[in-house]
């Protein structure tokens, strides 16, 4: 069946096939981003069953076609701890292995070959990790920004609980406590925005974003969506995990800047009325960089699964055309290759006029 189908049979049977596998949802007193049965954004971003019938119909005549397999070499990771710096490794999508303090943080850790309810249909990678499971250090830390299936899987989840001799600190949103209790996580902190831990001497923060949540159609935004800020001796990390644009990068920025370094993400953002509460453009990504005072700054969250209507090389094509309309440069906001590591030194960094971005 063409991918393109697949998809489509997906988001427009997907509300059925997925009510048997919704993930529980949080309960407790309301709040300013929570009222009592669902959490929601400042700015909405809702979307009605017209409209997602409208994308899956779009997404048969308007997506580009992407390759259905890219070879690549899945690399060995150099060091098994970090103590000077900051490394950081690009797997695949938005899954990044971040090492700092003698800490080995993942990111939105993705290994299934689908991205979706069911391993037989729905978005299949097309390139291999860049780091085999395997191969990976020991992890402390995993960050989950919210339950959507293509940052939180299953399968990946229970192989780094099943591997690991000390179980990592898995750290996501309110409510999402429950579904990782049943894959098998020992220690797990659910946070709401502005909330945190600390991991010996790091400190890793949740903080607002704009997107939602949602496994299957009994708990749309019933768990919370974040970013994640991880303070470190080698100056603060931003990890956006998945953001339509708004107030709350740059005040993130004046609230937890400067950062040495940011991932941001690049991809899935077409059709724009359909994406833009919800994901960054590239250009946003760029604004986003610029308001959260970000000295480097690494795209995420594009060229692994078609999610999305662009061709698989439209981010970086896009991301380029911002970069040189608002005059920064390639070794200040980067594309990696997968599998690629990248060594940072420690931060002195001053933080960008955010005027400037506007």
């Amino acid at each position: 069946m063409h991918r393109l189908l697949a998809i489509f049979i997906l988001l427009v049977t997907g509300p059925l096939l997925m009510s048997c596998t919704s993930a529980p949802g949080y309960k407790g007193p309301a709040s300013n981003h929570y009222d009592g049965k669902r959490f929601y954004n400042r700015e909405p971003a809702e979307k009605s069953p017209w409209d997602l019938m409208r994308l899956a119909w779009g997404s048969l005549t308007k997506a580009e076609k992407w390759p259905d397999w890219i070879d690549i070499e899945p690399q060995k990771i150099a060091q098994e701890r970090v103590y000077d710096g900051i490394s950081v490794t690009f797997i695949n999508h938005a899954t990044f292995l971040l090492q700092v303090d003698g800490l080995n943080i993942l990111t939105d850790p993705v290994y299934s070959e689908r991205v979706s309810p069911s391993q037989l249909a729905g978005p299949k990678r097309v390139h291999a990790p860049g780091v085999r499971l395997e191969d990976l250090p020991p992890i402390d830390v995993i960050l989950i920004s919210h339950n959507h299936y293509d940052h939180l899987d299953e399968a990946t989840l229970q192989a780094l609980f099943e591997r690991s001799e000390e179980p990592p600190l898995v750290l996501a949103g309110l409510g999402t406590g429950k579904l990782l209790d049943k894959l098998g996580a020992e220690r797990h902190t659910e946070l709401d925005w502005e909330q945190g831990v600390a991991v010996g001497d790091v400190e890793v923060l949740f903080t607002e974003c704009r997107h939602r949540s949602g496994r299957g159609a009994a708990d749309q935004m019933k768990t919370l969506w974040g970013s994640f800020v991880i303070k470190t001796s080698a100056g603060n990390l931003y990890f956006a995990g998945d953001t339509g644009y708004g107030p709350h990068l740059a005040e993130t920025g004046e609230r937890h800047g400067p950062f040495a370094l940011s991932l941001l993400p690049i991809g899935a953002y077409e059709p724009r009325w359909f994406m833009k509460d919800v994901h960054l453009n590239p250009g946003e990504a760029v604004l986003a960089h610029r308001e959260l005072g970000s000295a480097r700054s690494v795209g995420i969250h594009f060229g692994t699964f078609q999610l999305t209507y662009e061709a698989i090389d439209q981010p970086v094509i896009d991301l380029e055309a911002a970069l040189r309309q608002h005059g920064i440069s390639h070794q200040e906001f980067r594309v990696m290759q997968v599998g690629e590591q990248w060594h940072l030194e420690g931060s002195s960094h001053q933080k960008h006029d955010i005027a400037a971005a506007r």
